[in-house]
């Protein structure tokens, strides 16, 4: 499907959220899993696949008529962000966790364990990308876990250090990335918000894993970056800044994407990045209030002072999981009518 060709095309970062019919939103709502959480879901087995595939066609419709250009699937098959296709590979025992810290600092998780050489046994999310291709005519986004995230989120008893974890999910990622672009995939993205937990690990080897995952994709790719999710990590707990991002215009990457709603970023930092396109967070997902058309479009110009309008993707600061569908749902359609104001404006 054709890429937008109009300044400021709108998108998501990847999830939207999963209805109370299919999910128990109570109980995710405590954690973003790292194994798979398989009694979150209120449909036995033999009804699941039909249940999610109406929701995401729901999540699809919401997306298209809020006037998104580029559309995901709500990534509405899986527990969090990253955990379905972590446990799918190879090597990877998920059964039997490991507690580490969690990103927060104040909290353990349960972790998969790393107990053998990573693999990819085959495709984890080739029928999502399918499905989607199927059920919209917009420009179809899919999201992947990062490899430097991924190595973060699991106990390593296999590799000699965590570079060379990080090395072979990279390779894992990759052979799904190409598979999805095979299937109709118009962007992908990794979701690398671990790069800002640890930096100086991932000053030492997360471009070089970004690098390998992306390796031979040729449609337009994109690393996201957060703070985490607004609903799990309050505002008090999120830091003003990045303390890695300068790093990521080294990725092959086309875009970088961050969070700048609701931390209220310097956008000055984005001079950093001058070789690549901006996902910019124009959405404070922590604000239960619908914004106003007004507070988006200030925020869209305040990136447009740092970034020219053809380098600049207004989207929400993260994932909407966890939000009200009513609210992901205004929130989205203020985003994009603030866009269309600002590039009538500039156009």
């Amino acid at each position: 499907m054709p890429m937008p060709t109009h300044i400021l095309p709108t998108t998501v970062v990847g999830s939207y959220p999963q209805p109370e019919w299919l999910v128990n939103r109570a109980m995710l709502s405590k954690v973003v899993p790292r194994t798979r959480l398989h009694d979150m879901w209120r449909l036995p087995a033999e009804h699941l696949e039909e249940a999610q595939d109406d929701a995401t066609i729901v999540a699809i419709r919401d997306m298209e008529r809020a006037g998104i250009d580029i559309v995901t699937d709500g990534e509405i098959r899986r527990e969090s962000y990253s955990n379905r296709f972590a446990t799918a590979l190879d090597g990877i025992d998920g059964d039997n966790p490991a507690m580490i810290v969690a990103r927060t600092g104040n909290t353990q998780t349960p972790v998969p364990r790393v107990v053998g050489p990573v693999k990819r046994k085959g495709p984890v999310e080739l029928h999502d990308m399918q499905f989607l291709r199927k059920n919209t005519e917009h420009a179809a986004k899919i999201t992947l876990p990062g490899p430097f995230t991924m190595s973060q989120q699991a106990k390593n008893e296999f590799y000699k250090d965590e570079e060379e974890l990080a090395m072979a999910l990279a390779e894992a990622v990759n052979a799904e990335a190409l598979d999805l672009q095979k299937a109709g995939a118009d962007v992908i993205q990794l979701d690398e918000p671990w790069v800002r937990n640890n930096p100086e690990l991932a000053k030492r080897y997360a471009v070089k894993a970004i690098n390998r995952a992306l390796h031979g994709i040729t449609v337009p790719t994109v690393v996201h970056l957060c703070f985490g999710y607004a609903a799990v990590v309050p505002g008090s707990n999120k830091p003003a800044g990045y303390s890695f991002l300068a790093e990521l215009d080294d990725t092959i990457a086309d875009q970088i994407s961050i969070e700048a709603a609701q931390p209220k970023l310097d956008l000055g930092v984005l001079r950093d990045l001058s070789s690549k396109k901006i996902m910019l967070g124009v959405l404070d997902l922590a604000d239960p209030a619908i914004e106003s058309v007004d507070t988006v479009a200030d925020r869209i110009r305040n990136g447009l002072k740092y970034v020219s309008p053809d380098r600049l993707v207004p989207a929400p600061d993260c994932g909407m999981k966890y939000m009200p569908r009513a609210i992901a749902f205004g929130k989205l359609k203020a985003m994009c009518d603030a866009a269309a104001r600002v590039r009538q404006e500039i156009s």
